[in-house]
């Protein structure tokens, strides 16, 4: 098993790409904690990855509320003794473009995705240092490398999110802490919902992906799976790009 004897903490894992992380990264041998505001989701994620014969449990995690983060760090510790692998996934997406943006919901947009990964982070890494190390995995976007034409609060708080993963990874890698972003395309996701319900939009990024589909979020836990393994132990400060061909054009 690729993470066997690990300890996962995963922000956002009550459904969608994190929910999918969560189950693949427990079949691997990892001991996970689903950190969500969503808590039925989140408890039904925990019951059926403990039905499948792995270990995991669920804690209200608001990832804007540094206290919150205290909590999870301190119950995952608790439980399972250590905590290795941190999978700062929660965010959410508006479309809206810059005109449109309000200021507060550039500032809702802001705590979550970038704010919320930054307080993930540095709840994290006592934890990691007495562990020996670990992997920190931020979910940042393609929308964190280039600009859209839909988003501007979205592709900031993304841009964010790139940097300051550059940053703890140069910061901490003497310490063996890790730190990778990865960066999906278009993903058949829940919050890519809204993007996905406009026919005209979600036809325009099929016809302009050279792999000419939407991505599964399958392929980008997978992703995170190899970030999150001692495979990947010569990587930090590193940008996994899983657009099927999109930003390569």
């Amino acid at each position: 098993m690729r993470l066997e004897n690990k300890v996962a903490l995963i922000s956002g894992g009550a459904r969608g790409m994190g929910a999918v992380e969560a189950k693949l990264f427990a079949s691997e041998g990892a001991r996970i904690i689903i950190g969500d505001i969503r808590e039925e989701e989140g408890r039904q994620v925990e019951a059926q990855i403990n039905e499948s014969g792995g270990e995991c449990f669920f804690t209200h995690l608001d990832v804007t509320s540094e206290a919150n983060w205290l909590e999870a760090v301190a119950q995952a510790v608790t439980k399972y003794g250590k905590l290795d692998i941190l999978i700062n996934n929660a965010g959410i997406f508006p479309m809206e473009k810059v005109e449109e943006t309000t200021e507060e919901s550039w500032d809702m947009v802001m705590d979550v995705n970038a704010k919320g990964v930054f307080l993930g982070i540095k709840s994290v890494i006592p934890a990691m240092r007495a562990a020996g190390g670990g992997s920190i995995i931020n979910l940042s976007s393609i929308a964190g490398l280039v600009g859209s034409t839909y988003s501007a609060s979205y592709n900031a708080s993304k841009g964010a999110v790139r940097l300051l993963t550059k940053s703890t990874a140069i910061q901490y890698a003497r310490e063996g802490i890790r730190a990778n972003s990865i960066h999906p395309g278009l993903i058949d996701t829940l919050m890519a919902a809204n993007l996905l319900a406009d026919e005209d939009l979600r036809q325009r990024r099929v016809a302009t992906t050279p792999m000419g589909r939407v991505g599964r979020a399958e392929e980008v836990a997978y992703g995170a799976l190899y970030l999150a393994s001692d495979e990947s132990s010569f990587m930090t400060g590193s940008e996994l790009v899983i657009d099927g061909g999109f930003t390569a054009q």
